[in-house]
């Protein structure tokens, strides 16, 4: 046997085993955002797989062709692999290989217009469920949550009926973050002294994991939540018994929880203080009147 046919049988054997490692490390490992849970996350995970493949069909010619021409050009094949050192271009592989990446681009652009307006996170979702709004603020380093409605607020964890939209209100006390639920929606940053929203929905029940996908300070690894989605009544239940068991979140209680800190448990409170949220907010264009002052960075 030749040696650049034992070469080609070692990459050849590499490559294999490349891919059922891959295969078999992918049908065990849990990724959430492969795995949506959410009509907004679905629809993400679609488009994601329809631009890797739209993508896909110029990378893999590209790198079949690379293995051709090293194999047809190598040094023991010299009537195949023939020197032209005068040949400068071909009009036809030169228009076939910018057609298809400008096609490909412009097909991608179109997608890609129309999943913005789509997936526009203030877009409220169709349901024929009403709507329950959850004030989300990010410290330094956990997540607080408000349900105005319920009266209630919860640190590091939040339930939400299945089926219906939750449409939440953004801001941070801290450093700039990102609020991220992998397996219900996307991305979206809260920022001090700004509000942002977003909708989404669960539909089915379980636990999904969120995090902090923005690097703000020694805590960062600990600063993740978890929604839990449960059925109406126990949504009903548990949000009656947070408000009844729970103690006060008073603007003592949240100048000490806004203090720089990790807290790995969940946390109930019941009655936050009367528009809480847009005191934290305000309090970033305002911070003499209301006393609160501004987090250090």
């Amino acid at each position: 046997m030749s040696k650049t046919k034992k070469r080609l049988g070692i990459v050849s054997f590499l490559v294999f085993a490349v891919l059922i490692t891959a295969g078999v490390y992918l049908s065990h490992v849990n990724i959430p955002v492969l795995q949506p849970r959410g009509p907004i996350a679905d629809k993400e995970f679609k488009l994601l797989v329809l631009i890797v493949s739209s993508m896909l069909i110029v990378a893999v010619p590209v790198f079949l062709l690379l293995a051709y021409v090293v194999w047809r050009y190598r040094e023991d094949n010299p009537k195949r692999g023939k020197y032209e050192p005068d040949w400068e271009h071909s009009r036809w592989l030169e228009g076939l290989w910018w057609a298809i990446p400008a096609i490909l681009i412009t097909i991608v652009s179109v997608i890609t217009w129309n999943a913005s307006y789509a997936l526009n996170p203030y877009l409220p979702l169709k349901s024929s469920n009403k709507a329950i709004t959850i004030q989300v603020v990010s410290l330094n380093w956990k997540w607080l949550f408000i349900y105005p409605n319920q009266k209630i607020a919860t640190i590091n964890y939040f339930e939400l009926p299945v089926n219906t939209p939750i449409h939440f209100y953004l801001t941070s006390d801290a450093p700039m973050n990102s609020f991220w639920l992998p397996q219900l929606s996307g991305q979206i940053f809260t920022m001090a002294g700004m509000q942002t929203q977003l909708y989404l929905a669960a539909d089915s029940m379980g636990t999904y994991y969120g995090s902090s996908a923005n690097i703000s300070g020694v805590g960062f690894a600990n600063m993740h939540f978890n929604a839990i989605s449960v059925s109406s009544t126990s949504f009903k239940a548990w949000a009656l018994s947070v408000k009844d068991k729970s103690p006060n979140l008073s603007m003592n209680e949240y100048m000490m929880l806004r203090q720089p800190s990790s807290i790995v448990k969940n946390v109930n409170y019941s009655y936050p203080v009367n528009c809480l949220f847009n005191t934290i907010i305000n309090s970033y264009m305002m911070p003499v009147a209301n006393g609160m002052g501004k987090v250090g960075v």
